[in-house]
């Protein structure tokens, strides 16, 4: 199976939720908070690193009940800046574009 490449806001998205994870997991070990996960050591810092952009929706959620994150907390915070946020608000019409 060929991987495609991940684009650059899959790459910045990726990293966003590693940052997360790596804040909210605070003074917590990698090893226990994995463990507690049910997912690898190595996975968790893969992903933390963002060097994992895209895993799998069950790690994340194991990852984020672990962690006392809700889903949608995990949603908000990497979603931000990758044009979600933007499809969300309302199109302004081009007088108020231009007077922008």
């Amino acid at each position: 199976m060929v991987r495609l490449p991940l684009s650059p806001a899959e790459v910045e998205r990726g990293q966003r939720l590693g940052a997360l994870l790596r804040r909210a997991r605070g003074e917590r070990s990698m090893l226990n908070t994995a463990l507690d996960a049910g997912v690898s050591p190595e996975t968790l810092r893969k992903i933390e690193s963002g060097r994992v952009a895209t895993p799998a929706f069950p790690t994340i959620a194991a990852i984020a009940d672990v962690l006392g994150l809700s889903l949608d907390a995990v949603w908000s915070e990497i979603k931000q800046s990758d044009g979600v946020a933007a499809l969300a608000r309302p199109a302004r019409n081009a007088s108020e574009r231009l007077a922008s």
